[in-house]
Formats: C-alpha cells, sequence, structure tokens
C-alpha cells in the first residue's frame, strides 16, 4: 500500500498554471490511470512583508492583499519531496505558502490503483 498525503498551496492567480504543470510533472494528482489532478478555487491572500523580506508584490512593511489560487491534489508519499521542490521552483514567492498531512486514503501500489 502506498500513503498518500494531502497538499495545498496558495499561488497567486498568474502563475497557477505555472504551477501546476510543475508538480504534475513531478508527481502531484496521480490517481489511478490520470495524472496532473487538482483542484482549484480563488480566493484573497493577505500578508505583510518584513523587514529582510524581497517581496514579489508589495513592499516592505504594507499590508498586501493578492488574488490568489488554492490548488489542492494528493501525492503519494515517496514522491512529496520532489513534488515540494517543484512548487519551490515554479512559485514566484519567496516563501510560498503550502501545507501537506498524511490523508486516510490509501493506494495499491500497482499502476492502476483505481479498479478494484
Amino acid at each position: 500500500m502506498t500513503e498518500l498525503h494531502a497538499l495545498v498551496i496558495y499561488v497567486p492567480g498568474t502563475h497557477t498554471e505555472q504551477v501546476l504543470a510543475a508538480i504534475g510533472d513531478a508527481g502531484a494528482g496521480r490517481i489511478g490511470n490520470y495524472s496532473h489532478c487538482s483542484f482549484v478555487t480563488s480566493g484573497i491572500g493577505r500578508f505583510t512583508a518584513h523587514d529582510g523580506a524581497a517581496p514579489y508584490l508589495g513592499r516592505v512593511g504594507a499590508p498586501e492583499e493578492v488574488p490568489e489560487d488554492r490548488i489542492e491534489c494528493v501525492v503519494e508519499w515517496h514522491a512529496l519531496s520532489v513534488v515540494v521542490a517543484a512548487l519551490r521552483a515554479a512559485h514566484p514567492y519567496e516563501e510560498p505558502a503550502f501545507m501537506s498531512w498524511r490523508v486516510e486514503g490509501w493506494r495499491r501500489a500497482e499502476a492502476d490503483s483505481s479498479r478494484a
């Protein structure tokens, strides 16, 4: 059985497709005979950069609001570090906001896990 993790990433809408391609190519979103599976919702990200930051958007000391997308997908445990490296490389922010956790869905190790 292969352990699954949920991965959630917040990215400015201008870079959503770039991040989706990078994480999908790295192995995120593989479900059965499908790849690059994800769910995307839009919202507003908020942050304030502090001294020492090099913000992609906005300026140090000023609150910022940015139209962002929330990307959700699953990642098999063995691919998680490669996927995270790919998201960091494709994401425009100096410190991308993302999180992951183990999910209770387990997958058989064979290639076509969607069939019982």
